[in-house]
């Protein structure tokens, strides 16, 4: 009885060693800033932002108030749309109370051909991101796929605002807050 005891006892230790190192050896996220698999909402996660999702008015309401919106198409496993979020995210700071920020997930346009211009399905090319920034009167300002620069989409939200350009305005730079976000703060 004591052998038998004594051989369970050394069958559970073994048994313990290996789920241990199995468990240490399993990386701890599938998913990633650098690649295209899904772990959750990007603007969450890599901007630091959830509030941007889901968006607080549509586009159609955007328009149809006449305020400025700036609309962006993404997909939550795209590596480019990952990196992008934390630029939309940083726009929001100075723009998001007098501008509309739409981000729509691509994946939940629908396959019909026939839009309407309040529709976002309207404007979507099929390529993701896509940014679209619209002034009062619900003329597209900008219309860019892929990644674009803060300063490019800020340029276009100052047309829209009729505001000073960045040369003639107080400077501001970026302050990394982690190696995702930044912020701006004014030059020393």
């Amino acid at each position: 009885m004591a052998w038998q005891l004594s051989q369970w006892r050394r069958w559970l230790i073994i048994g313990l060693a290996i789920a241990c190192c199995w468990l240490l050896s399993t990386p701890s996220a599938w998913a990633g800033l650098e690649d295209d698999n899904y772990d959750g909402n990007i603007f969450a996660l890599y901007a630091g932002n959830g509030s941007l999702v889901p968006p607080k008015v549509s586009l159609a309401q955007s328009l149809k108030y006449n305020k400025p919106a700036l609309l962006v198409f993404y997909v939550d496993d795209s590596t480019d749309c990952k990196r992008y979020a934390s630029v939309v995210s940083q726009l929001q700071a100075p723009y998001g109370r007098a501008a509309n920020f739409v981000p729509i997930m691509a994946d939940s346009i629908s396959p019909q051909t026939d839009f309407d211009q309040a529709d976002p399905g309207y404007y979507f090319e099929g390529v993701v991101p896509q940014t679209l920034v619209f002034d009062a009167e619900g003329n597209v300002r900008l219309n860019e796929t892929g990644f674009v620069s803060y300063e490019k989409i800020d340029d276009a939200m100052r047309e829209v605002f009729d505001l000073l350009p960045r040369e003639e305005s107080v400077e501001l730079r970026r302050r990394p807050i982690n190696e995702v976000n930044s912020e701006l703060v004014e030059e020393s």
